[in-house]
């Protein structure tokens, strides 16, 4: 078992530098390496939602963001999935709970599909350019 955490940690050492480099798919892959190795490693779960966002991130809908990507929920999700799944992420991301390579852009990026899809008039057009 400490061979297995040894091995994570070093994982997660390695997943860090790439998400310093911008390398978030790179770092997300590493990430749950390590975590497979080791479920309990510490913050694993805070770099890889980093990773997640910014993946997200690069996907696009037309000229826009994957804004439901980026909150990692589902396309036309309601409201209260919306607000609720933004808070456990702002949770995560905060950079004054996230010291992470990224989290401040990650937390920037959540705050901003936040901000699209909690507005009705800003959901209902990109909604529709997703149908």
């Amino acid at each position: 078992m400490d061979c297995n955490k040894d091995e994570a940690m070093r994982a997660k050492v390695l997943a860090a530098k790439k998400m310093s480099n911008n390398d978030f798919e790179g770092a997300r892959k590493i990430a749950l390496k390590a975590q497979n190795l080791f479920p309990e490693l510490e913050n694993i779960n805070q770099l890889l939602s980093v990773c997640d966002v910014h993946c997200s991130a690069q996907r696009r809908v037309g000229s826009e963001k994957d804004w439901y990507g980026i909150l990692q929920v589902e396309k036309l999700s309601d409201e209260l999935a919306v607000k609720k799944q933004y808070r456990r992420l702002a949770l995560y991301l905060h950079p004054d709970k996230n010291q992470l390579p990224g989290a401040e852009g990650a937390f920037k990026l959540i705050s901003e599909a936040h901000n699209v899809l909690s507005d009705k008039t800003k959901k209902s057009i990109y909604d529709s350019k997703l149908r």
